[in-house]
């Protein structure tokens, strides 16, 4: 193909067709002697032009810059008009091993192709050498997804060079995300684009070492005290009797009386529940796989989850086959669990503060607490506790107790009040009963049948 000459952006390069046989080159308008080589295979940005002595010709140099599907065109522009100032000068761009890594060159741009990653580039490196390749869980993925790909979409084909040094930017992004989204929100973009940064900044040591989201004011943060006490209980389960959808209402239950994040019991699946074992496995918490960790379960959260089986099965008979909290959603499982607060007022991480709350009034110790919770432990301790050692007895003894004090809260409402009876004032089996029923009604399931059994 013949050359052709364009106003090079990141857009029109990708637009341009591969030649079938060698190579072409696409000119800039707005920069002489600036240019990207379209290959069959690759494109490359050039710079090219002419050395002179004592006023007259002496070679004409060509330099290439970068591969074109590794940094911007914004960046490689800035690049090549430093070369270009050194050919003016009669200088080889690359004597003195092209401009010192970190030095600023003209418009910002950063001297080396390597320092010209955009935030595109390093959030793609990011997501698959950290966040997959670590195992992260998908609700951790979609967050910082979120954070990247809307937040800060604008910058996104913006090199971290011209981010990091314009830190007024940061500072005003920061409040504007305050404003429109919250401190929370703010605060967490901006640790986002910290750790993307840092990432990129281990091989693309031409960064600048000040990490640009280092110039924001961070919003000052508190935990959120939206627990229950066992006052509270009586109140928050005639509310979630209430509701409408059965599934939902036992994906609430069982969320307090495990006290583990919605994000994570949301994917769980029949054969992750052990009923022989009586445990409910976690494969991905936060944290990734390697958090992995077995919920020893209680009499009353056994029954709640042969509850939300058999009503996932009336329900929802082809996801329910995959999923214990099945739903009409693309991925089949409950992907949304907030309510109406004037109809439930408690959900989500209320009730995973709620369930601390009895827990610590039930004389369970703090250690026990965080270990149902799969907390980290501070300490040297940590590493002398053997977590799957205290599962079956010590554990499950402690899950007991928590769940029995909230169902001891209820007082006489569970026998006394309708939707209380109709859900909960009927399922009192003994626990060998209700573990031998359990497992045989997971079996059955497995195997297709329509009939269960409590």
């Amino acid at each position: 193909m013949p050359d052709i000459r364009i106003a090079l952006t990141d857009k029109t390069i990708a637009q341009l067709p591969a030649p079938k046989d060698g190579w072409y080159l696409a000119r800039d308008t707005d920069l002489k002697g600036f240019f990207v080589v379209i290959g069959k295979r690759k494109r490359t940005f050039t710079v090219q032009g002419d050395l002179r002595q004592g006023g007259k010709r002496a070679s004409s140099v060509r330099v290439s810059i970068g591969n074109a599907g590794e940094m911007s065109t914004r960046a490689a522009r800035g690049i090549a008009k430093a070369y270009l100032a050194r050919i003016s000068q009669g200088r080889h761009p690359r004597d003195d091993k092209r401009p010192e890594a970190g030095s600023p060159a003209p418009n910002g741009a950063c001297g080396g192709a390597i320092a010209g990653v955009t935030l595109r580039e390093a959030w793609q490196r990011y997501l698959e050498a950290h966040l997959i390749r670590k195992g992260r869980s998908e609700v951790t993925i979609s967050g910082y997804r979120d954070h990247v790909e809307r937040v800060f979409a604008e910058w996104l084909d913006t090199s971290l060079h011209e981010l990091a040094m314009d830190p007024a930017r940061m500072a005003k992004k920061h409040d504007d995300v305050t404003r429109e989204n919250g401190p929370y929100m703010a605060n967490g973009c901006m640790r986002t684009l910290r750790a993307i940064y840092n990432h990129a900044r281990k091989t693309n040591r031409s960064l600048p070492a000040d990490n640009p989201a280092d110039a924001v004011d961070w919003n000052e943060e508190e935990r959120r005290n939206t627990g229950m006490g066992s006052a509270d209980l009586g109140g928050w389960f005639m509310e979630l009797a209430s509701l409408e959808n059965p599934v939902r209402r036992e994906f609430h239950l069982f969320t307090l009386l495990c006290g583990s994040r919605p994000a994570a019991l949301q994917q769980i699946k029949p054969n992750h529940i052990d009923f022989w074992r009586r445990t409910l496995h976690i494969p991905k918490p936060k944290g990734g796989r390697k958090k992995a960790f077995d919920i020893p379960l209680s009499r009353q959260m056994i029954l709640c989850l042969i509850r939300a089986i058999r009503l996932g099965r009336q329900m929802h008979p082809v996801q329910a086959l995959e999923w214990v909290f099945p739903a009409d959603s693309e991925s089949g499982h409950l992907a949304e669990t907030k309510e109406d607060r004037e109809i439930l007022s408690k959900w989500g991480n209320d009730l995973r503060q709620t369930f601390r709350t009895i827990a610590t009034a039930a004389g369970v110790s703090e250690i026990d607490a965080k270990l149902l919770m799969n907390h980290a432990i501070p300490g040297v301790n940590a590493g002398y506790i053997t977590r799957h050692k205290l599962l079956e007895n010590h554990l499950r003894s402690q899950q007991q107790t928590i769940s029995s004090a909230v169902f001891t809260a209820l007082g006489a409402s569970i026998t006394q009040d309708r939707a209380l009876r109709d859900w909960l004032g009927r399922a009192r089996p003994r626990p060998e009963g209700t573990v031998s029923a359990g497992r045989q009604f997971v079996v059955r399931m497995a195997a297709g049948m329509t009939q269960g059994s409590s």
